[in-house]
């Protein structure tokens, strides 16, 4: 599909919706509203322009046209629409996205990134299982502080393990089993986990936290912090991140076992890279830093309570002890460019609820639900939400598109605890990646590389996705709401 097809579907899209009729309980400017929201999250599917640019447009176009009503649902001036088309740029999850870049880039300019996958790869290396751990526990160790799935895995653990394969012989079109195949698998089966086990391992984590404080019904509510997140994953994900190396190996095995040359490459790479670094020393103690006040911070002072002041504190620090430059923070477009993507995004997922569409939608959804267990919605919801990916090229579109919608249809249930809800969508955005090869960042990378098999990757996406699906399933119903009571 070339570009100006790419362009006309959208607007062909909000120009069918804008001449609909409007329905009961809905005005004119809820539905024009949704139009323009519909061909925003098919402008981020198709992508004739980037994303980011295809956020900001559609938050301009409703701001321009004064679609969202001040509060108590009054006419807007045009300073409060103003107003309203910048809220995503003041929200503190949108921030905390931002910084997290930051600190993928210090992992990356101080080597520290690599010097962690070279040291895995000389311990465990020797052997494939062990190989196929090294590399688990390399995207692991990263997870909690790279909230991009491609940075950490296809800008950081690919470039080392890509090395291996042909030190035995094994390519793309020369015995990619091998060892090639067995690797690149176990790593965009990892990164998928991972990204999940950390609401700081996975840039959309934190943009459905910020969603789901926004639901109806979630006002008031505690919202879900680093720690929450953590106690909820740790069953089903480490069942899952041991589960990847070990279920490859029985059923897709390296024709290869032994592996000798690896502990003997990575130790030539480590003496390359020479002794640590002091700014690698810094980056750690940064790292540790934001670990520890994530975790304890209300304890030690209040000021630390919050998850996006902390970030914010330790970006000041590592450019303070020069771990990165100011040059560095304002040359990294990819940060600013998801900072402009995600707070447009922020804006739009608000818009639905203050236009009245979601209030409007948990009326109809009531109707339809009555009579059915809050277990059953639960379940049945979350089967919606995670195979739904199969439609999806984007997490961040998934999740702008279906969270406030299946929020909304939830919260129509008598004694739903919308939080719960949530937080068990939010946490298998990570997994879900699996499902295809376009299903998270990292994937094409891994499918391009050639080493597997395209119809392999596609059953064993809908195979592995299935596996992680029931995992998950038994641990957000049963062991969830332990946490969040």
């Amino acid at each position: 599909m070339n570009r100006t097809m790419r362009a006309i579907i959208p607007i062909a899209v909000a120009a069918i919706v804008w001449m609909l009729p409007v329905p009961d309980g809905l005005t004119v400017n809820a539905m024009r509203y949704l139009g323009i929201f519909l061909a925003v999250i098919l402008g981020l599917i198709l992508e004739p322009l980037p994303n980011s640019a295809v956020g900001m447009i559609g938050v301009v176009l409703c701001g321009t046209l004064m679609l969202v009503p001040a509060a108590g649902g009054k006419a807007p001036t045009a300073g409060q629409s103003l107003g309203w088309t910048l809220s995503g740029f003041v929200d503190g999850t949108v921030w905390l996205i931002f910084v997290a870049y930051m600190f993928a880039m210090g992992y990356e300019k101080t080597g520290l990134g690599k010097r962690i996958a070279l040291l895995l790869m000389k311990s465990l290396g020797g052997k494939a299982l062990g190989l196929g751990f090294a590399t688990a526990i390399a995207d692991l160790v990263l997870a909690p502080f790279i909230p991009s799935n491609t940075a950490r895995s296809a800008g950081t653990v690919y470039p080392v393990v890509k090395n291996i394969p042909p030190m035995y012989g094994s390519l793309p079109e020369n015995e990619p089993r091998k060892i090639g195949a067995y690797l690149m698998w176990i790593c965009i089966a990892t990164t998928s986990v991972t990204s999940s086990m950390f609401f700081t391992g996975l840039a959309p984590n934190l943009l459905a936290l910020g969603l789901i404080a926004k639901a109806p019904g979630a006002e008031g509510l505690a919202p879900i912090e680093w720690m929450d997140w953590f106690w909820c994953m740790l069953p089903a994900g480490v069942v899952l991140f041991l589960l990847v190396p070990i279920l490859t190996y029985i059923i897709y095995p390296p024709t290869q076992k032994d592996f000798g040359e690896t502990p003997k490459w990575a130790a030539r790479e480590l003496e390359k890279l020479g002794a640590i670094t002091r700014k690698e020393l810094l980056m750690i103690l940064m790292a540790t830093i934001a670990l520890v006040l994530w975790i304890f911070g209300k304890r030690i002072f209040v000021g630390f309570s919050n998850a996006t002041l902390v970030a914010l504190i330790v970006l000041c620090l590592m450019v303070i002890t020069d771990v990165i430059s100011w040059d560095d923070v304002v040359a990294n477009k990819s940060a600013w460019n998801t900072l402009v993507w995600f707070a447009t995004l922020v804006a739009m997922a608000s818009g639905l609820a203050r236009v009245g569409f979601l209030s409007w939608l948990t009326q109809q959804c009531a109707a339809q639900l009555q009579g059915y267990s809050v277990m059953g919605v639960m379940f049945g919801l979350l089967c919606l939400w995670y195979f739904a990916h199969y439609f999806f090229a984007s997490l961040t579109a998934h999740t702008t598109a279906l969270m406030p919608v299946l929020l909304a249809a939830g919260a129509a249930v008598q004694g739903m605890d919308v939080r719960l809800l949530g937080m068990m969508f939010a946490g298998c955005l990570g997994i879900m990646g699996i499902l295809t090869p376009y299903g998270t960042g990292p994937s094409p990378v891994y499918y391009n590389t050639g080493y597997i098999e395209k119809k392999t990757f596609w059953i064993f996406g809908s195979v592995y996705g299935f596996v992680f699906f029931a995992v998950y399933a038994i641990g957000a119903l049963y062991w969830f709401p332990v946490i969040l009571k």
